[in-house]
C-alpha cells in the first residue's frame, strides 16, 4: 500500500513541491540549522501542551548574583553621571571604566573556569535591565561584551587553546572586545559582504606560516574606537588551494588584535545623541595565522552559522532587557507624575486621557518583563532560541517605542525639555538605536520571525525541505512520502480543532484549571489552532511566493509573537501565585494581544492571493467579530495600579535604581512617597473646604502637619520644575555661542 501511495500519488505532489519551493541558498540554510524551537513549536503546532509551560522553572538568582546587583551594579549607577557622559566628557568616565574591569562586568557569560562571573541568562538579563534604568550609555558599553561577540562565540566554538588565552583575558578586562559585522555594502544581506580575507604565506612573529591577508570597511561598531581585539567576520577565499579545497571558502569569523599593522580605527559614530563607544574599522592587508580563526581552521567558511547561533543567545537578552528597562521607568515614572501633578485641582491621573495610556503602560511593563522573564528561563535551559529571540528583539524595542511616546504624552513639557532632572529623553533619544541594531525591525518582523519560525516551528515542513533537497531521487520521494502524510494528519488535525473552537468561541478549547486566567488559556489554544490552519493553507496555496508576501509572513509573526508574549504573561501570573491584585493587568493584557491576533488573521486572509482559501479560512476560523480590547473600566483600574503604592505596582517596576540626589527619579519618587503620605490630611482640608494657610492660622491642622504639606509642596515643585542654563553653562557646550543682545523696542523696529 505504502508503494502503491508513494508512486502513483505523493510522486506527482513531490515533483510539483520541488517546482514550486524554491532551493535554499548556503546562509537561509544554516540560518535555518541555527538554534532550536522551544514553547514557540507548541504554539505553532495548533493544540499547546500546556503542561510544558507550567514545567518550565521560574528564573531566580543565586546569593552571588543578587550580591552583585546590590553591590558592584547599585556602586556603578551611584557613579554614573548620565548627563555628563552624553554632554560634557562624550564617555564614561574613566573610574566607571575601571570599576566595569575591576567586578567583571564584561566578563558575566565567562565561565567561572576561565576567570569570569558565570552568570546565569536572568542573572546577565537583571544587569543589563538595572543599568538601563540609569543610563542606556553605560548598559550598552556593558552589553556588548557579553553578547554577540568574540566572547559568546569563543565559548560556543573555539580551540581549548583560544579559549584558554583569550576568555580569562576578555573577563579581566584586558581585553575590551567588539564585533565587525556590519559594512556599507552589507546590512541585512550578509551575501553582499565584501570584506575579504586570502589565504596565503606571511610573516608571524619572525617566522613564515600559513595565514590570512585581509581588506575590511566596517561602520557602526560598538566599542571600536576602545576595543583592542575585534572580531571580523569576512569572506574568505583561497585562490591557491593552500588549504586542499574551493576557492571561495566563504564566511569566516576570527580574532584580530587592533594593534596589528594595516588595522585602522575611524572617527566615531553618534549614536543618536547616546555616547556610547561606536565608530567605523578599516583594515589593509592585514595578515593574521590561521588560528586566529574562530574554531580554528576547521570552522574556515562556518562564520554565517556561528553567528546566527550566537545571536540567539544575545539578542534575546541585550536589548530585550534594555527595553523591558525602558517600559518599566516609562510606567513607573508616568503613574508617579500623574499623581502628584494636579491640573483643575485633581492629579492629572484622574483625567480619563491620562488614564488611557497610563493602563497600557501598566499591562505593557507587566507582560513584556514576563516574556523576558520566560525567555531567560528557556535560555537556562542551555536553549539557544532563534525564533524567540527574534520575537524579543522585535516587539520589545517596538514596544519601548510605544511606551515613551506615552510617558512623554503624560509628562508633555516636563519630558520636552532637556537636562540632568529629565529622566525619558535619554531613552527616547535611543529608541531608533534599539528600532535598528541587531537586525533592523522592518527586516525581522517581514522576514524572520514567520519566515524562519514557520519552517522551524512547524512540526513537518522543515523535514519536508530536507527531504525536497535530498539529491537521490528515490531516496528525497521515500523521505518525503513519510514527511508529507504525517503533515496531511497534522493538518487533518489541525482542520477539525480551528473549526470547533472557533465555532464555539473557544470554550471547546483545552486549558487547563487556573482560576481567573482559565478563560484566557482557552482564547490562547483557540487561536492557536486558526493560526497553524493558516500557516498550512499559505504554504498549500502560495509554496515559494510566500517569500515574498512580506505583508502577509509580518501579520503571521505579529499573531506568533502575540501568542507568545500573552502565554509568558499567564506563566508569570502563574508562577507569582496567581495573585488576585494582578488579574486586571493579566486581562488587558490578553484583551488587547487579542484583539491585535484578531485583526493581523482577518488581514492576513483579506489579502490571500487564492480567493477559495480566503473563503474558507474565513468560515473554518472566523478571525472577524466584533472583540474590543479592554474596556474603560479595566483600563482605569490598570491605571490607578501605578499611581498607587502597592506589591502589584513593585511587580511592575521591578529592580530598578532609585536615582542619586541630582536624579529626577529621585525627586519624583521623593515627591510621589509625600503626596501619598500627605492625603489623608489633603483630603480633611478639601472636606472642610479650607487652604492649608487657613487650616494652620485656625488650628485644623498640627505644626508636624502643616510642615508635612509644606514639604510635600515643595517636593512636587522640585518635580515639576525643569532644567535651565545661564549663558555660561550653554558655552560649555557651545563654545561658539554668542548671548544675543537685548535691543529696545524702537532699535528693533
Amino acid at each position: 500500500m505504502s508503494r502503491f501511495r508513494q508512486n502513483y500519488v505523493t510522486k506527482p505532489i513531490h515533483r510539483w513541491a520541488r517546482g514550486a519551493l524554491p532551493r535554499l541558498s548556503q546562509t537561509e540554510s544554516e540560518a535555518l540549522s541555527a538554534g532550536e524551537v522551544w514553547w514557540d513549536a507548541e504554539l505553532f503546532s495548533g493544540n499547546p501542551d500546556w503542561s510544558k509551560l507550567a514545567a518550565v522553572k521560574r528564573p531566580t538568582l543565586t546569593k552571588e548574583e543578587q550580591a552583585f546587583l546590590e553591590g558592584p551594579c547599585t556602586e556603578l549607577c551611584e557613579m554614573i553621571d548620565d548627563w555628563a557622559i552624553n554632554h560634557d566628557r562624550a564617555d564614561l568616565s574613566p573610574e566607571v571604566w575601571q570599576l566595569l574591569r575591576d567586578n567583571g562586568f564584561f566578563g558575566m557569560i565567562i565561565p567561572q573556569s576561565h576567570g569570569g562571573l558565570g552568570f546565569s541568562a536572568f542573572a546577565h538579563s537583571e544587569v543589563v535591565r538595572y543599568i538601563s534604568t540609569r543610563s542606556v550609555a553605560a548598559a550598552v558599553t556593558v552589553m556588548v561584551p557579553n553578547s554577540l561577540g568574540p566572547g559568546e562565540l569563543l565559548m560556543q566554538f573555539g580551540t581549548d587553546e583560544q579559549k584558554q588565552h583569550w576568555l580569562p583575558r576578555l573577563a579581566g578586562g584586558r581585553e575590551l572586545p567588539a564585533f565587525a559585522l556590519t559594512s556599507a555594502e552589507a546590512g541585512s544581506d550578509a551575501s553582499a559582504m565584501t570584506d575579504s580575507g586570502v589565504v596565503c604565506r606571511g610573516t608571524w612573529n619572525g617566522q613564515e606560516v600559513l595565514g590570512i591577508r585581509l581588506n575590511w570597511a566596517k561602520r557602526y561598531i560598538t566599542l571600536s574606537p576602545v576595543c583592542t581585539v575585534l572580531g571580523l567576520a569576512f569572506k574568505l577565499r583561497d585562490p591557491e588551494g593552500l588549504l586542499g579545497g574551493e576557492d571561495d571558502i566563504g564566511i569566516t569569523c576570527a580574532l584580530v588584535p587592533t594593534d596589528l599593522p594595516g588595522v585602522e580605527t575611524g572617527r566615531r559614530h553618534i549614536p543618536a545623541s547616546t555616547m556610547f563607544q561606536n565608530g567605523p574599522t578599516e583594515g589593509h592587508d592585514v595578515f593574521i595565522p590561521l588560528d586566529h580563526i574562530i574554531g580554528g581552521p576547521d570552522y574556515a567558511g562556518r562564520g554565517w552559522m556561528m553567528l546566527m547561533s550566537a545571536l540567539a543567545a544575545g539578542r534575546g537578552i541585550s536589548l530585550p532587557s534594555l527595553a523591558a528597562a525602558a517600559v518599566a521607568l516609562s510606567a513607573h515614572t508616568s503613574g508617579a507624575y500623574a499623581r502628584v501633578r494636579e491640573q483643575f485641582g485633581l492629579p492629572i491621573g484622574k483625567f480619563e486621557g491620562i488614564q488611557a495610556p497610563l493602563g497600557r503602560l501598566a499591562a505593557g511593563s507587566y507582560e513584556l518583563d514576563a516574556a523576558r522573564r520566560l525567555t531567560c528561563a528557556g535560555l537556562d535551559e542551555g536553549r539557544s532560541l532563534a525564533v524567540i529571540s527574534a520575537i524579543m528583539k522585535l516587539h520589545g524595542t517596538t514596544r519601548m517605542r510605544e511606551a515613551l511616546n506615552h510617558a512623554m504624552d503624560i509628562h508633555s513639557g516636563k519630558a520636552v525639555i532637556d537636562g540632568p532632572s529629565n529622566y525619558l529623553a535619554p531613552l527616547y533619544k535611543a529608541v531608533p538605536i534599539g528600532i535598528t541594531v541587531e537586525g533592523a525591525n522592518i527586516v525581522t518582523r517581514n522576514l524572520i520571525v514567520f519566515g524562519q519560525g514557520a519552517v522551524r516551528a512547524h512540526p513537518h515542513l522543515l523535514d519536508e525541505m530536507r527531504a525536497l533537497e535530498e539529491e537521490d531521487e528515490a531516496k528525497s520521494l521515500a523521505a518525503f512520502d513519510s514527511h508529507f502524510w504525517q503533515h496531511v494528519g497534522h493538518s487533518t488535525k489541525t482542520f477539525f480543532r480551528a473549526l470547533g473552537r472557533a465555532w464555539t468561541g473557544g470554550r471547546a478549547a483545552p486549558a487547563p484549571a487556573a482560576g481567573d486566567a482559565t478563560w484566557i488559556y482557552r482564547q490562547v489554544s483557540r487561536w492557536s489552532a486558526a493560526y497553524a490552519l493558516t500557516a498550512d493553507v499559505a504554504f498549500l496555496t502560495m509554496g515559494g511566493d510566500l517569500k515574498r508576501k512580506e505583508m502577509i509572513s509580518a501579520r503571521m509573526g505579529d499573531v506568533l509573537s502575540d501568542l507568545y508574549i500573552l502565554t509568558a504573561a499567564l506563566k508569570r501570573w502563574d508562577d507569582d501565585g496567581r495573585p488576585k491584585a494582578d488579574v486586571p493587568l493579566l486581562e488587558h493584557a490578553a484583551k488587547s494581544a487579542l484583539t491585535r491576533i484578531r485583526r493581523s488573521m482577518d488581514e492576513v486572509i483579506a489579502n490571500f492571493p487564492a480567493r477559495w482559501a480566503a473563503v474558507l479560512l474565513r468560515i473554518v476560523t472566523r478571525p472577524g467579530g466584533t472583540s474590543r480590547g479592554p474596556d474603560d473600566h479595566l483600563t482605569r483600574t490598570c491605571a490607578d495600579v501605578l499611581m498607587t503604592p502597592s506589591e502589584s505596582r513593585d511587580r511592575i517596576i521591578g529592580r530598578m535604581f532609585g536615582g542619586c540626589e541630582r536624579d529626577g527619579v529621585r525627586q519624583l519618587d521623593d515627591a510621589f512617597a509625600r503626596v501619598i503620605a500627605a492625603e489623608p490630611i489633603r483630603k480633611r482640608l478639601r472636606d472642610a473646604n479650607m487652604t492649608r494657610e487657613q487650616a494652620a492660622e485656625e488650628g485644623f491642622i498640627s505644626r508636624e502637619e502643616d510642615a508635612e504639606l509644606e514639604a510635600m509642596q515643595a517636593a512636587v515643585a522640585r518635580v515639576i520644575a525643569v532644567d535651565d542654563f545661564a549663558p555660561e553653562d550653554l558655552a560649555a557646550y557651545f563654545p561658539d555661542y554668542e548671548r544675543p543682545e537685548r535691543q529696545a523696542p524702537e532699535a528693533a523696529e
